[in-house]
């Protein structure tokens, strides 16, 4: 799942440079490593009890491959909007991949992908820890979603209107 996440990070670092101050490098590594000691370490306790419902965990689990893959055509999107060598920023749109069809309707589809799949995670490992991870890492894309979303209003006059920051039709 990280290595996904991580593989997913290459592709957006390339096509975006590096855009997060080095003091929230601290803040992604506690939260990341943090959650993970605590969710591995209920996931591979000998009293840890597996979901007794296997459609939870096949729901979850496709919810989570549903959401990585999406998180993943958008950065792949947001890497082929801007030209090469360019500094040129342009309105999100989806292109011929259906996953990026979320661009219309928000203006960080990936950040909603990425919370669905950490849903989809809590979903299928049914563990606290990994709904609080889901939780907690859902209010901070929420907070960069809305900050994203009002810099792309103010920057572009013919903005779409209809769009959200992060939620379909919500905020």
């Amino acid at each position: 799942a990280r290595w996904f996440s991580d593989s997913e990070a290459v592709v957006s670092t390339q096509s975006t440079g590096a855009t997060m101050p080095i003091g929230n490098l601290f803040k992604n590594c506690t939260y990341y490593w943090g959650f993970s000691s605590f969710i591995s370490y209920f996931i591979n306790h000998p009293l840890y009890t597996p979901p007794g419902c296997n459609l939870c965990v096949y729901l979850g689990l496709g919810t989570y491959l549903f959401g990585e893959l999406g998180n993943f055509s958008c950065h792949i999107a947001f890497m082929n909007m801007r030209p090469a060598g360019s500094r040129t920023r342009v309105i999100p749109m989806p292109d011929s991949n259906p996953f990026t069809l979320l661009f219309h309707l928000v203006s960080c589809p990936n950040y909603t992908y990425e919370v669905l799949s950490w849903i989809g995670f809590a979903i299928f490992t049914s563990t606290f820890y990994a709904a609080l991870f889901a939780i907690v890492g859902g209010g901070q894309m929420l907070q960069w979603a809305l900050g994203k979303h009002r810099n792309y209003k103010k920057e572009f006059e013919k903005y779409p209107r209809g769009r959200k920051a992060m939620i379909p039709f919500i905020l």
